[in-house]
């Protein structure tokens, strides 16, 4: 039931792609992304539309003119007022998700790593919405970006998968940069995920970025179980993992206790910005059962119904 990397046949050969197994990919298919608003895209698909269409749901009338489809006039209407209305429904159009990955090599930390909880999650949100008939985009960013150009169906999530499972933690985090690049270079803004550990100074401005370009945020916070409660005490050597410098400490029960309030305040200081914004924030420590996250944790946070 849970994620499980397929066994390479040969010694020496590249691994297959994260896949789940056919259990876990059918309790995903009965989830839905909760979007807050409905957008226009570009192919027909399963969700709500501002544009007026062909459905089954109505939404509206409006006064006949010459060439409308006379079997969409509401001859109800015409008894009481003795006009031609017809009636409009709701066109269900596909949206495009954005998944935006953290590839930096603070990521890599813990025990499972922080990146690995990110490509699982990232793996299992794209066949969530592929599988709805949604677009899915994907962006990764640490030493350089990368990118996997949107797509459309239930086929494209292998390809998701091979792309997501390859990527390697390295570089700094420039997430500013980063999203501010990808956030201006495109042009159907719609529901976007980041998994990020937001290890970085100036994530506010990436967030305000995304918010201003009317992205629907969700920030998906992930650090490691020895970042929450580190298991180490006496004289240590710190070393930056991503700028190679390091400090000396001598780690005691006070140290320790003024760490966890420094990280408490410093999450809560996430979180409120987030909801002060309309930004969803959902934290997740890497060792987490992704079941407890998809299918409760998302759940609960109105991410997944």
């Amino acid at each position: 039931m849970s994620p499980s990397r397929t066994p390479s046949a040969n010694a020496g050969v590249e691994p297959q792609p994260l896949l789940f197994d056919e259990r876990f990919l059918k309790r995903l298919s009965r989830l839905t992304l909760v979007t807050r608003q409905a957008r226009a895209g570009q192919f027909q698909g399963e969700r709500r539309s501002p544009k007026r269409g062909q459905s089954v749901e109505f939404a509206d009338y409006r006064p006949y003119v010459p060439g409308d489809d006379f079997r969409q006039i509401d001859w109800h209407v015409y008894a009481r007022l003795e006009r031609f209305f017809v009636k409009l429904f709701v066109e269900e159009e596909d949206i495009t998700v954005h998944l935006l990955v953290d590839t930096s090599r603070s990521m890599s930390w813990g025990t499972p790593s922080k990146l690995e909880m990110a490509v699982r999650l990232a793996s299992a949100f794209g066949y969530i919405v592929l599988n709805g008939l949604d677009r899915v985009a994907a962006y990764a960013f640490g030493n350089g970006t990368q990118r996997w150009p949107a797509r459309r169906g239930r086929r494209a999530a292998v390809s998701l998968f091979s792309w997501l499972h390859a990527l390697v933690p390295s570089g700094t985090t420039q997430l500013v940069r980063a999203i501010s690049q990808y956030a201006h270079k495109t042009t159907q803004p719609g529901p976007l995920l980041l998994f990020s550990d937001m290890l970085v100074e100036g994530w506010p401005e990436a967030l305000r970025t995304l918010v201003a370009r009317r992205f629907e945020v969700t920030l998906v916070h992930i650090l490691s179980p020895e970042e929450l409660d580190p298991p180490f005490h006496g004289d240590l050597l710190l070393r930056d993992c991503e700028r190679d410098e390091g400090v000396e400490i001598t780690l005691d029960g006070a140290m320790l206790a003024r760490y966890r309030h420094h990280l408490a305040t410093w999450r809560a200081s996430i979180r409120r910005w987030c909801a002060e914004r309309g930004v969803r924030y959902v934290f997740v420590s890497s060792d987490t059962p992704i079941e407890d996250v998809i299918f409760t944790h998302m759940v609960q946070y109105g991410v997944l119904r």
